[in-house]
């Protein structure tokens, strides 16, 4: 029998730790599955991108689509659609793995938020989304922010097909979903906020996004923003389904348009050790519109 070929992300020997590599020289398959080595990238895309699977978007939305590479390789298409009205927002987004995280993961997925709009504040009321992963078919996370006892309260929603319980009340309160930060961040950054931490629970985890909006550089077009995710809760697997997260403060860099709008241009954060980069490809218009067809 002859002897398949590695990927070249395993010859190069940078990523030999890691279970992609032993899925990629055959041992443990049943081990390397979408639970492992990516789990953090597929997280990370549905931090900070968006959706569109069949919809058109309105007049006034603002639609892009994005190329992600992991250490240059490619990784995954997303789009991104943002509605920001006086009485309110919604962000929508989706991803489609390629390449080799799609070997891995075969992931694909939508999401959408809405909520109010204060001054310089958000106030989310529902986060929904609905992915497959290889082992892993129509999946549904569903969450419903609630008022009660002076607070708000993410809850889970009805068809929400997580098995694990989620996390205890006060990890779900006052918080915001992965989507809805990205409006939290523009909006902070509109009102001209330096620093702030946003509170983020994705349905399993509870992170703090600390952000720092750093000096202007006339060399470098954009609003540029430092971020670090620090794990608060849900980190250990006691509620994941996606096996034991990597716990770890981790950087993300941001850049915004410098414009009104404040659309993300450009994101980059590590995954095992190399650069997943998520870059704007193009802005969606009524003359080119944006067709998803992953």
């Amino acid at each position: 029998m002859a002897r398949r070929s590695a990927s070249p992300a395993c010859n190069s020997g940078i990523c030999h730790p890691s279970p992609l590599c032993r899925l990629c020289r055959g041992e443990g398959r049943s081990r390397c599955d979408e639970r492992e080595g990516l789990r953090p990238l597929v997280r990370l895309f549905v931090l900070l991108a968006s959706l569109g699977l069949g919809t058109a978007a309105e007049a006034d939305d603002t639609s892009a689509v994005y190329a992600a590479t992991w250490a240059g390789l490619p990784a995954a298409h997303i789009r991104l659609t943002l509605h920001d009205a006086a009485d309110g927002y919604r962000s929508e987004i989706a991803i489609s793995s390629e390449g080799l995280p799609h070997l891995v993961t075969h992931f694909r997925g939508t999401a959408v938020a809405e909520g109010k709009l204060g001054a310089a504040t958000v106030h989310p009321q529902r986060f929904d989304a609905d992915y497959d992963l290889r082992r892993r078919k129509d999946r549904k996370l569903r969450m419903a922010f609630v008022a009660r006892d002076g607070a708000v309260f993410a809850d889970r929603g009805a068809q929400d097909t997580s098995r694990k319980p989620p996390l205890k009340e006060p990890f779900r309160r006052n918080v915001i979903d992965p989507l809805s930060a990205i409006t939290a961040i523009r909006a902070a950054v509109r009102n001209g906020d330096a620093s702030f931490t946003i509170p983020v629970y994705d349905g399993a985890r509870r992170f703090d996004a600390k952000v720092r909006v750093l000096p202007r550089n006339p060399t470098e077009p954009g609003v540029h923003l430092a971020l670090l995710l620090h794990a608060i809760a849900g980190f250990k697997g006691e509620t994941s389904e996606d096996g034991d997260p990597d716990d770890a403060p981790r950087p993300v860099s941001l850049t915004l348009s410098d414009d009104a709008r404040l659309m993300p241009l450009a994101m980059s954060v590590n995954i095992w050790f190399l650069p997943l980069d998520a870059v704007l490809e193009r802005y969606c218009t009524a003359a080119a519109p944006c067709r998803w067809e992953r």
